[in-house]
């Protein structure tokens, strides 16, 4: 009996001793990227910026890519990524279904803008009156569906949008006369080079809005999700993470909220400008 109660003790004493965790695999978090640009380049400029994310707060987050915007939204919509850059229409449409919630936008604002290419004789948006505009997709919120909306109920053009996936490609689109004109955004606008951007004039504007927030999958712990946000707040402490943060257009990152960045987007009413991809 005595040979048995030490033989227990002794087993008890090796369970003590397994350090914690051991055995226990660290969960991975992903983080899904809408796909503003090929994934080549979404890989070159996220995957920096994750794996420091990734140090920074202890847990693993890998990127995630999209070729498809409407895999994307597909996604979103059936909860897959644990974490999510999207645009602003995106946030306020998964947060009102009890979706993801945002934690980091950049502080400056979203602006959707029309370019033309230079001597192209196309200096207004009446000018575009009949023809083909290109736009990256049907439901991009700024490039798109803000721009059409604008270009319909305010200016009163008629046009013929056509698609072209990514906003590079719209650029290019247009820098080619491929397109009387093409919609993007400042913010990858300025992140082409020099000898594209110096082909194209902006010919028009929409008024800017919150923009693309970081967002959390409401399953993720909420301990992780302040951490998540207090670790991208910290690297913009530092100018040597200028370029990194840049690159995944939060040069400026500032906290989220639903209710001052993305619930007004709900008087826009944009609702019949979103459509899916063919």
């Amino acid at each position: 009996m005595k040979l048995i109660r030490l033989l227990l003790l002794l087993m008890c004493g090796m369970v003590l001793v397994v350090p914690a965790g051991a055995g226990a695999q660290q969960k991975k978090y992903t983080l899904a990227v809408v796909p503003q640009a090929q994934v080549s380049e979404i890989f070159e400029r996220w995957l920096p910026f994750l794996k420091r994310l990734s140090r920074d707060t202890g847990v693993e987050i890998d990127l995630v890519p999209y070729n498809s915007f409407q895999q994307f939204e597909t996604d979103l919509q059936k909860g897959v990524p644990d974490f999510a850059y999207m645009n602003p229409y995106q946030a306020m449409n998964a947060k009102t279904s009890g979706g993801y919630i945002p934690l980091i936008r950049d502080k400056a604002d979203l602006v959707g803008i029309l370019v033309a290419h230079k001597g192209s004789g196309i200096n207004s948006v009446k000018d575009l009156s009949g023809k083909q505009i290109s736009f990256p997709g049907p439901a991009n919120f700024a490039a798109s569906v803000y721009l059409r909306a604008l270009l319909t109920e305010k200016e009163h053009v008629a046009f013929t949008p056509v698609y072209a996936k990514t906003h590079g490609n719209v650029y290019r689109t247009v820098s080619l006369d491929k397109a009387a004109a093409g919609g993007g955004v400042l913010k990858t606008f300025n992140k082409e080079q020099p000898e594209l951007k110096n082909q194209l004039t902006i010919i028009y504007e929409t008024p800017g809005t919150a923009s693309h927030p970081i967002a959390a999958h409401p399953r993720v712990p909420e301990a992780l999700r302040k951490s998540v946000a207090k670790a991208i707040l910290a690297l913009a402490q530092d100018s040597a993470n200028k370029e990194m943060l840049n690159n995944v257009q939060l040069p400026d990152p500032i906290e989220a909220d639903f209710q001052r960045d993305y619930s007004p987007l709900k008087k826009l009413k944009l609702e019949k400008y979103f459509t899916k991809e063919e």
